[in-house]
């Protein structure tokens, strides 16, 4: 873990979190991962959640990229490989990577935080579709000021045809999460993370448990963009990013930010959100998705 100082902060400064998947090892990675630096330099996250984050010991390396960021940003770092790496190596075969130099590398998720972590824990999903990806969630228990934060970051199943096997892995995924709701003593616990789903999807719709019944009675998530800015789109994978046009699929709002029911003095409410990472940075672009940011109201 990195080393970090708790800052002061103003009574209106708001909360910052962001959850941002980080296209693993794909393309010019190198030349990414300053673009990645430059755009969270740029937003200054309180709490990042990371999708497809790499790791690798091939030849004694020890590097991961989670850590790489940390160190720069002077954040402390928590990081859960996938138990089932294998889809993603053979997917940088296919690219024409050797199969020697990929063996060592691993996939996962990451937070980033500028206080200090309470605890740390892991939940393995449900798997099935046309194979087990290996599929996790990472939580920690950030001491935030005036007190705890319970931030969730997780990646879903992929494929457009596995809404079925995503529908299964939220009803682990938010009991995971409602695990650490303590009303009045914790803020509102926060989802964040690659869902592969829209808004309207039936994973998004039973994770919010607010238009339709949700795994837990009485457990409400709030969409923050359907709160804050229900008129726009919000693309986060987007046709305008190159990465994303060669695929063939069509723009959506597939990376999203939930946040439980603030209380009435409106500690952990959403105050605002948009999206980072919409352009190249010096010419290169950070990643195949969008960023999304969320202010949380003190």
């Amino acid at each position: 873990m990195s080393t970090a100082h708790q800052t002061p902060t103003a009574d209106d400064r708001p909360l910052r979190v962001m959850t941002w998947n980080l296209w693993w090892r794909f393309g010019d990675w190198r030349a990414r991962r300053e673009a990645i630096l430059a755009v969270l330099e740029r937003e200054q996250p309180d709490v990042v959640g990371f999708q497809e984050v790499w790791a690798d010991s091939t030849g004694g390396a020890e590097e991961d990229l989670a850590h790489w960021l940390g160190e720069r940003l002077g954040m402390h770092v928590a990081w859960s490989p996938s138990p089932a790496p294998y889809r993603w190596r053979r997917r940088l075969v296919y690219t024409g990577e050797d199969a020697s130099a990929v063996e060592g590398l691993e996939f996962g998720n990451a937070v980033l935080s500028r206080w200090p972590f309470l605890s740390e824990r892991v939940r393995e999903l449900p798997g099935g579709g046309y194979e087990d990806e290996g599929r996790t969630a990472l939580q920690v228990l950030v001491d935030a000021p005036r007190r705890p934060l319970p931030f969730t970051t997780t990646h879903l199943n992929s494929s457009p045809a596995e809404s079925a096997v995503r529908v299964e892995q939220v009803r682990e995924l938010v009991g995971f999460v409602a695990e650490t709701h303590r009303r009045g003593e914790y803020y509102p616990p926060v989802l964040t993370g690659d869902f592969n789903a829209v808004a309207e999807s039936d994973e998004l719709r039973l994770a919010g448990g607010y238009l339709t019944a949700g795994p837990v009675p009485g457990f409400v998530l709030v969409d923050s963009w359907r709160f804050a800015e229900p008129g726009d789109p919000g693309f986060t994978w987007d046709r305008r990013n190159p990465f994303v046009a060669r695929v063939h699929q069509p723009s959506a709002r597939i990376d999203h930010v939930l946040v439980g029911l603030a209380p009435f003095t409106g500690e952990g409410s959403v105050r605002c959100v948009r999206l980072a990472a919409t352009e190249p940075v010096d010419g290169v672009w950070a990643s195949d998705h969008a960023a999304v940011v969320v202010d949380l109201e003190p």
